[in-house]
């Protein structure tokens, strides 16, 4: 059978590429295209677009890359219409992903969502268009399940991806050290090029305080080499597409909000939670945003587990205050580690990536 999935950011690219290498082992004349990066290219998915041109951050960077993006679902209709799938397979990237399952039902294909959109946190009206547009919604956060289920749609909680992902990677066998006989603090910066811009200086410039005792290892992407250029130095080095390797080895982190949160707490490595917007994407967001925390880690929980420094609080000495209280032996770090303990069995046994592809599979052949 024929799958096209599209995955519009690294997060959704790592889960898509688990999601195709399953296909491929239930399905062994499976033929999969689709949008996303590296990963799922290496697991046999024909890249038709890659991510590196797809993510924009904030509405006022969405406006203004409005021409490519309709320029974009143009080009991805034209290439499924073409390539004719069994499936359509939607991982997150609602702007674009539910502007395309509209299409698609038109066309009378089947569309599959894998992993939701944030509608629990804004747009809400969404859900609509999803018991429109989607035979099957796959969730991975214990919450969604119950949020669609007051909107009459069955969603089906699968567990986490990125405990296969976190699974698979420690059965690697590499071993390369990357603190150089010191502890690590990582500084992990988002995969958006209007984040990177907007973390980074912040981050190396508060881990300066720390590199005479740590080594400042940013967690980089590859696809953006050139953005992380003036910030190395003695101090500070780079490691690219080793995200999970730097985990593994970090001491404490300052990360970005998204999916990285998560993945450090897996990894259960202390973290202070960084974001700043555009002054008025920000102030756009907070008006429509009806959610108490923007960390992954502290949504599941439903707990204040991590210390989000928001826009005007994630200044450097609000960054040091919370990174000083993780580096030493302080009451918010037992606590921190104790709840990451209670997040992890939240999110289910490791499985979802199979999970998901069989019952897509067992869909198209019923």
């Amino acid at each position: 059978m024929k799958y096209y999935i599209i995955a519009g950011e690294a997060s959704g690219d790592l889960h898509g590429s688990n999601l195709a290498s399953e296909i491929f082992s239930n399905d062994t004349e499976a033929q999969i295209q689709g949008w996303g990066g590296y990963r799922m290219a290496n697991n046999g998915v024909e890249i038709k677009k890659h991510i590196k041109d797809l993510a924009f951050m904030g509405f006022i960077e969405v406006v203004m890359n409005l021409k490519t993006i309709m320029r974009n679902i143009k080009q991805c209709k034209s290439e499924i219409e073409s390539f004719q799938p069994d499936a359509l397979i939607l991982i997150d990237y609602p702007g674009f992903n539910m502007r395309i399952a509209a299409w698609a039902r038109e066309k009378g294909l089947r569309v599959y969502y894998y992993i939701s959109p944030q509608i629990w946190a804004w747009k809400r009206n969404r859900v609509k268009k999803i018991r429109r547009d989607v035979r099957k919604i796959f969730v991975i956060l214990p919450f969604e399940k119950d949020f669609y289920k007051k909107y009459g749609v069955e969603a089906e909680f699968v567990g986490h991806p990125l405990l296969d992902a976190i699974e698979n990677f420690k059965s690697d066998t590499d071993t390369e050290d990357f603190g150089n006989g010191k502890p690590i603090l990582a500084l992990l910066p988002g995969s958006r090029k209007q984040e990177l811009k907007k973390m980074l200086p912040l981050m190396v410039e508060a881990s300066k305080k720390y590199a005479e005792e740590f080594t400042i290892v940013i967690g980089g992407l590859s696809n953006v080499k050139e953005l992380y250029t003036d910030y190395l130095n003695d101090h500070i080095s780079i490691v690219y597409d080793k995200s999970y390797r730097l985990l593994n080895q970090a001491k404490a982190a300052f990360v970005t909000s998204g999916t990285a949160t998560l993945e450090t707490a897996l990894f259960s490595v202390p973290e202070v939670v960084c974001y700043k917007a555009s002054p008025i994407s920000y102030h756009i967001a907070k008006r429509l945003i009806k959610v108490k925390y923007i960390s992954l880690v502290n949504l599941i929980a439903d707990a204040p587990v991590v210390k989000e420094l928001i826009q005007h609080e994630l200044n450097i000495k609000n960054m040091h205050k919370e990174m000083d209280l993780l580096l030493n032996d302080s009451p918010e770090l037992k606590k921190m580690k104790d709840n990451y303990g209670m997040i992890h069995e939240k999110l289910g046994g490791i499985g979802a990536s199979k999970r998901v592809a069989t019952k897509i599979i067992e869909d198209l052949t019923n």
